[in-house]
């Protein structure tokens, strides 16, 4: 069974950092491009960061220099290292994998993170 579990969101002040991890399990995933997407309330969902099976690493423009992808094959593990947040940072944030073909594409259930003083 495909599972793709996020983790460590939450409430943090403006200019303060969080990590988020997704664990992923059920697939082949050190082949599998893995995506961190968020939602903010009434919004539409936007690609924040993307790592692909061979380490290449890709930003939306509002999050380069603060946010940073990273993965551990050996663990079925991605993670997004959120600094200096910002008040337009609060969303869901939910991890994706890609696959080779668009049958294999699965989303994880999202964390929300908050930022506010």
């Amino acid at each position: 069974q495909v599972q793709l579990v996020e983790s460590g969101g939450g409430l943090v002040q403006p200019g303060g950092s969080l990590r988020l991890s997704c664990a992923a399990s059920g697939f082949a995933f050190s082949i599998f491009t893995m995506n961190w997407f968020r939602q903010a309330s009434g919004k539409q969902r936007e690609l924040v960061a993307v790592i692909t099976s061979g380490g290449r690493t890709n930003y939306a423009d509002s999050v380069k220099g603060r946010f940073t992808i990273s993965r551990d094959n050996a663990k079925n593990t991605v993670y997004l290292q959120m600094n200096n947040l910002k008040p337009e940072d609060t969303a869901v944030y939910y991890c994706s994998a890609e696959g080779p073909t668009p049958k294999y594409y699965y989303w994880g259930q999202g964390t929300q993170v908050t930022v506010s003083s």
